[in-house]
């Protein structure tokens, strides 16, 4: 018989499988930075998105192996603050932010500034979202999710790469993208999380037909599909946030109209 002590050594370990897959991620970002040092930053961005897909399995993969733990949650955040955090920042300096230097001394500041404000801005969304995860509401991410920041900044970076033009010709676009991705990481803005949506039951034919539909339009130019998709989630935490403050006055007097004609 197996004393406790020893059973309690032999369950010491890490589960292997989904920590593979933040290992994968892991990869990713840093195959993103050396690639965009090497001045190849189509193959840096696509490492990112790669990156983003893996990220979004791991966690998938603990709960359907019930392997689950708090070392691979801690392994996670550390992943992503290198995939989503360090090399967006880096690939954004090294294809655009660091020509500025070219203008002066000033404006070489001003982009590596702004790198590393993208830079810390992931890492304090990560340490919200780690000291929030068991008391938040699972249906919205509390300011924008750290791989969607990423996913703008990179695209920018490869949709920009595969129309031709040149870091130093979009230097202040990167610089506002890259500020806005950064700031709207730490915002209080509301955006969804998209677990409210069913896969494990039956749909429509017709949602199965539009996921092929959007399936087709973003493999017939994934740059534009993927930059234009997720500025549009992005963008959409303020938006919603303004429609509720219109929307607020709406009822507050409908409420009150409601009240008086009782009276």
């Amino acid at each position: 018989m197996e004393t406790e002590q020893q059973q309690t050594k032999r369950r010491k370990g890490i589960y292997l499988l989904p920590n593979l897959f933040t290992t994968a991620a892991l990869f990713g970002g840093f195959y993103g930075i050396v690639a965009a040092m090497n001045g190849r930053f189509e193959q840096a961005a696509i490492a990112i998105f790669i990156a983003m897909i893996l990220d979004g399995l791991d966690g998938r993969v603990a709960r359907l192996t019930n392997t689950q733990t708090s070392f691979g949650a801690e392994y996670d955040s550390l992943a992503d603050m290198v995939s989503f955090g360090l090399a967006p920042a880096l690939i954004m300096y090294e294809w655009s932010l660091s020509s500025m230097a070219d203008l002066g001394w000033q404006w070489g500041k001003l982009g590596w500034m702004v790198a590393f404000i993208y830079t810390a801005a992931a890492a304090l969304r990560l340490a919200r979202f780690n000291t929030q995860a068991g008391t938040a509401d699972k249906r919205f991410f509390l300011g924008l999710p750290s791989p969607a920041a990423a996913a703008c900044v990179v695209a920018f970076v490869w949709v920009s790469v595969d129309q031709g033009f040149n870091g130093k010709e979009l230097a202040i676009p990167a610089v506002v993208i890259t500020l806005l991705a950064g700031l709207l990481m730490v915002s209080n803005f509301l955006y969804s999380s998209f677990k409210e949506v069913d896969f494990k039951h039956k749909v429509p034919f017709a949602v199965l037909l539009v996921a092929v539909l959007v399936l087709m339009f973003a493999s017939y130019d994934p740059p534009k599909v993927l930059f234009v998709g997720f500025v549009a989630y992005m963008l959409s935490g303020p938006a919603l946030s303004l429609l509720r403050k219109f929307k607020r006055p709406v009822k507050e007097k409908q409420a009150s109209d409601t009240k008086q004609d009782k009276n």
